[in-house]
């Protein structure tokens, strides 16, 4: 099992966790991003990472992943490649689902994925920032009949504050202050704030 300071030495090697003086998409201002994409481009990372993520939960019972997309399609899928196989599963391990966003907005199951009365589903993310595409995606889940036992996150950046209605476990939990663009002290030393999605991919987390 990777530890906490090996996690962020990982996520700081492939320049995931940046600092410096960054507006974030909703406007407010903050002296650390993260964008879990930069490390889940290596596929050896991204592996490393699902077998650490999957470890949290293996005493559950898991029938299938599902995620939101666009974050955590590459990070359910490693989770669900790195957990124990499902008895008379097609292909012999535990599927990779995600939801995605229809015309209105909302997350929906598509691409004729189904999820069968009372599976057992693991709700996966990259990025935990308010939890709100989590708590969409558990929605989706148990409006198609099956059964959330537990969500996961490669990083919760809220520091541990945000809460679920199951089970809930991060692989690293980081509390990445944030404010008001007329009350960041960064701005007050003179610092330009950088939009990353004008630099970087923007995450969906």
């Amino acid at each position: 099992m990777l530890t906490q300071e090996e996690l962020l030495r990982l996520f700081e090697t492939a320049g995931a966790i940046r600092h410096g003086h960054f507006e974030l998409s909703s406007g407010r201002h903050s002296g650390t991003y993260v964008q879990c994409a930069l490390v889940l481009q290596y596929p050896r990372f991204a592996e490393k990472l699902g077998q650490a993520l999957a470890g949290l939960f293996s005493d559950a019972r898991i029938d299938a992943v599902v995620s939101p997309a666009l974050g955590g399609v590459v990070v359910g899928q490693e989770v669900a490649r790195a957990l124990p196989a499902v008895k008379d599963a097609v292909g012999g391990g535990v599927p990779a689902m995600f939801v995605e966003r229809d015309a209105s907005g909302l997350l929906t199951l598509r691409r004729g994925f189904v999820l069968p009365p009372d599976t057992h589903v693991l709700v996966v993310e990259d990025v935990w920032t308010t939890g709100g595409s989590t708590r969409e995606t558990i929605r989706v889940v148990e409006e198609a009949g099956a059964r959330v036992v537990a969500a996961g996150a490669l990083i919760d950046r809220s520091g541990g504050t945000i809460e679920f209605d199951v089970e809930s476990q991060a692989l690293l939990e980081l509390k990445i202050e944030s404010y008001e663009e007329d009350e960041c002290p960064l701005c007050r030393q003179g610092n330009v704030a950088v939009k990353p999605g004008s630099r970087f991919v923007r995450s969906a987390g």
